[in-house]
């Protein structure tokens, strides 16, 4: 495998378990970027850009990173919490009247940061262009009755996040997540990072594909709980629901679907932008640009919801908008707070060791939150420090 980028001088094991997950987990395309103290240490890529091609995978290649995106579009409410727009002790119903109805008066923007809003699962599921429309997403679940009393318990909201975060954003900015995304986050910072990609990018993003482990992989084919198992076979389980809150799922290498904006889903961008922007939610990166200030990291990664999780059917930890390092998404430490991607992606950032971590892949595997080529590299990335 040839593999290209720069490492620097300690974090060699980062770069060996890169070339391991191509020789032996199956990867077939990837990025995988580092940052430390504010300072890249780590921005390696190889393999092809499409998983079914042979065109290399070149250095500014992007892709979808599916849930992954749900770290990078917290930022934007954190953001205008930071800059006094947004309480996050306010009930969402304050900014979005409409969203009260069915019980959800409650609810507070902390609640649907972390979760634990109540709305995870649909009683129809929208199609692809209902989910993009910017209409249909909004009023479907502001007209949702809860699955459970908000605020009392969570369970991850697959699909509705996107329309509970891009209503919230709208209402108080006006303007939509992606475009306050673009404008006040990623084009400041030189972050390669889009919830709605523009035309001018689309020649740079690769196409995904779901993959099969290699039989050589062995931990890919490790099977999961039965119960939890048995609740992605039911159609009526809340965990299936959830899922299917857009029915049938959408072709994810479809040019609207990637234009379209569904914070939940469909971000598309580098390992090096993924990593460049959560080294810029701790601290300061090399040029001087930071994202949040110290009490907003504390907000962000300060443990919102711990414990069953109703739709994983796992035990989750969530901060504000952030998913928790712990058994079902292993991070670097119990400081890091960050996003993995269903299929593999994994982006992060750790405060305590001054991390940024990004990894990126267009071999899209079965795992949900723990996928076994980005936990090889944070074990890496770990054994490094």
């Amino acid at each position: 495998m040839d593999i290209q980028g720069v490492v620097a001088e300690g974090f060699e094991p980062v770069r060996d378990a890169f070339v391991r997950n191509f020789e032996v987990l199956g990867d077939r395309g990837a990025a995988v970027s580092v940052y430390r103290a504010g300072r890249k240490v780590v921005d390696l890529w190889g393999g092809t850009r499409d998983a079914d091609g042979t065109e290399p995978w070149t250095e500014d290649t992007a892709q979808v990173v599916r849930s992954a995106t749900k770290g990078v579009a917290a930022a934007v409410p954190l953001l205008l919490h930071q800059r006094g727009l947004l309480d996050p002790d306010a009930p969402v119903a304050s900014y979005w009247p409409e969203f009260k109805a069915g019980g959800k008066e409650r609810v507070l923007v902390r609640d649907l940061l972390a979760h634990r809003a109540g709305v995870p699962a649909l009683d129809r599921g929208l199609t692809a262009a209902e989910a993009a429309d910017g209409v249909s997403g909004p009023a479907a679940v502001a007209a949702q009755h809860p699955s459970w009393e908000p605020g009392t318990a969570h369970g991850y909201h697959a699909q509705t996040y996107s329309w509970l975060l891009s209503e919230l954003v709208l209402r108080v900015t006006g303007r939509t997540l992606g475009s306050v995304l673009a404008e006040d986050i990623a084009e400041p910072l030189g972050v390669d990072f889009w919830i709605g990609l523009p035309d001018t990018e689309a020649h740079r993003v690769g196409r995904v594909a779901p993959v099969d482990p290699p039989e050589t992989a062995g931990v890919l084919r490790t099977r999961p709980r039965r119960n939890v198992s048995e609740a992605y076979a039911d159609p009526a389980s809340l965990t299936r629901r959830a899922f299917a809150a857009i029915d049938p799922l959408p072709d994810e290498n479809a040019p609207a679907y990637r234009a379209a904006e569904l914070p939940a889903s469909n971000g598309i961008g580098t390992a090096r932008g993924l990593a460049r922007f959560y080294a810029a939610t701790i601290g300061v990166v090399e040029d001087g640009a930071r994202i949040f200030t110290p009490a907003t990291t504390e907000l962000a990664a300060r443990e919102h919801s711990a414990g069953p999780d109703r739709v994983l059917v796992v035990n989750t930890r969530f901060g504000a908008g952030y998913m928790l390092h712990g058994p079902a998404s292993p991070l670097l430490s119990p400081a890091s707070f960050g996003h993995p991607g269903r299929g593999g992606s994994l982006a992060f950032a750790d405060p305590e060791a001054g991390i940024g971590f990004g990894y990126v892949t267009n071999a899209l595997a079965k795992s949900v939150t723990a996928d076994p080529r980005a936990q090889a590299l944070v074990r890496a990335l770990k054994s490094a420090l």
